[in-house]
């Protein structure tokens, strides 16, 4: 199965990270990476909402900025192939303890290919 974790944090706090101390959680969570090798995907850190863009398609309009009222923002997420939410959640247990606050969304995955069926990974 594949699921998405979400990283979510407050970007205030992230953002006022040392370089050491970034570097600190990026170590760990390299070693978290190490340990899930096998099961880990595509992982995306993303820039701050600063650089973030909005389409709001009610309105035809772009935006610069996220204009989320939220208290914590996507940071990244991670893409990973398991046996089940069990391993999946084990996982964001493991990066959890590596990167301090916030939290991750655990959410199945279903791949879409345009031009194929819902589900249709491609494979025969």
């Amino acid at each position: 199965m594949l699921y998405a974790l979400l990283c979510y944090n407050d970007e205030a706090v992230t953002s006022a990270w040392t370089r050491e101390e970034d570097a600190a959680v990026m170590e760990r969570l390299g070693a978290v990476h190490r340990k899930w090798a096998r099961q880990l995907g595509p992982v995306a850190r993303l820039m701050p909402t600063s650089a973030a863009t909005t389409f709001r398609k009610d309105e035809q309009l772009v935006l610069d900025g996220p204009y989320a009222e939220t208290k914590e923002q996507l940071l990244g997420f991670y893409i990973v192939e398991v046996e089940g939410l069990a391993q999946a959640l084990d996982i964001a247990r493991d990066l959890g303890a590596a990167n301090p606050g916030g939290a991750y969304e655990i959410r199945p995955v279903m791949m879409f290919h345009p031009g194929g069926e819902a589900g249709d990974d491609g494979q025969d």
